[in-house]
């Protein structure tokens, strides 16, 4: 069964989620499940800061308006694009890190910690029906002048998540005989 979850478990866009709520309820299961993750140490370097209501919109604005401060020639496009995904979205998640303040452990062991995390998040958000994708745009360094953040913590990306109508496509992946090296 995690098999099948595994292996059917897709990017769902934005611009491809209804306008359906997700309960709280749902929200907080995925997080526990990303709580969940393997960790080195015990550290459990993963922060999340949960943006739904007028928080989604209030973050398409800085997004955008970031964007334009800082791109010489930016794009009518994606500066839609950047105001409009999280209004489309059911909720988005912040994905943040905290580094271990005794950096008992590699700065990469805490990101690998936080991607497993997502994982977690990823194969539950799969299990509940509810389409999810990362989003880690170069606009992530700025958000500590969005919301507050601890000494040593991050910003990674965002997590988003929505209810979506149809199918997901089916995808098919090399064969793992290709990227594997046996050796006795």
């Amino acid at each position: 069964m995690i098999f099948d979850l595994i292996k059917n478990r897709r990017s769902v866009f934005p611009v491809q989620y209804n306008n359906e709520p997700i309960a709280k309820g749902d929200i907080q299961r995925i997080l526990e499940a990303a709580n969940w993750a393997p960790t080195h140490k015990k550290t459990e370097p993963w922060r999340f800061k949960v943006l739904t209501g007028e928080s989604k919109e209030k973050l398409g604005m800085f997004l955008s308006e970031k964007y334009m401060a800082t791109e010489t020639r930016p794009k009518q496009m994606k500066i839609k694009k950047l105001q409009e995904n999280p209004k489309r979205a059911g909720a988005v998640i912040a994905i943040c890190m905290q580094r271990d303040p005794k950096e008992s452990v590699p700065e990469w062991e805490e990101v690998a910690a936080v991607a497993m995390a997502v994982q977690n998040m990823w194969l539950c958000c799969a299990a509940l029906g509810i389409g999810c994708y990362w989003s880690s745009p170069g606009l992530i360094s700025y958000m500590n002048e969005f919301f507050e953040m601890e000494n040593g913590e991050r910003c990674l990306g965002f997590f988003y998540m929505g209810h979506y109508d149809g199918d997901v496509p089916q995808v098919g992946r090399g064969a793992i005989e290709e990227k594997t090296v046996w050796l006795n």
